[in-house]
């Protein structure tokens, strides 16, 4: 007897970025059409992976790990919008947390064109960081 979640696994073919299916249907995964969206459950597994990898991410950068909770909190919000790397990429906010001046850092946050795409959202995580806590 064949185990029959294999089998269709076998006929599917895992597809870890989205495509068009022969429907014409976005689909990802093992054969899974997105056209009707996700469930909560799946979106809520998604944002736990998604959480993780980027305190995982996080935790390789001593200046990171040296923060009060508060600063680390706002990374990994950030962290999460943008990504590493391009959170990597604000040189100088992190030149300024290594030195703790969270001032510095709050309006090197600020200045970006992210700021300006994401508005209240960088606000608050600028408060966050000037705050230092």
């Amino acid at each position: 007897m064949i185990d029959v979640k294999t089998w269709i696994k076998h006929c599917e073919d895992l597809k870890t970025q989205t495509y068009i299916d022969t429907t014409g249907n976005i689909t990802i995964g093992w054969g899974r059409n997105l056209s009707n969206g996700i469930s909560l459950d799946e979106a809520e597994l998604m944002f736990e992976n998604d959480f993780n990898r980027c305190e995982k991410e996080l935790m390789q950068y001593s200046w990171y790990l040296t923060q009060p909770e508060g600063v680390q909190d706002a990374l990994l919000n950030m962290n999460f919008n943008l990504g590493i790397e391009r959170l990597l990429s604000f040189k100088k906010m992190i030149r300024a947390l290594i030195n703790r001046n969270y001032t510095d850092a709050a309006i090197e946050a600020l200045d970006s064109t992210w700021a300006n795409q994401v508005g209240q959202r960088a606000r608050d995580i600028a408060l966050m960081i000037r705050e230092g806590k």
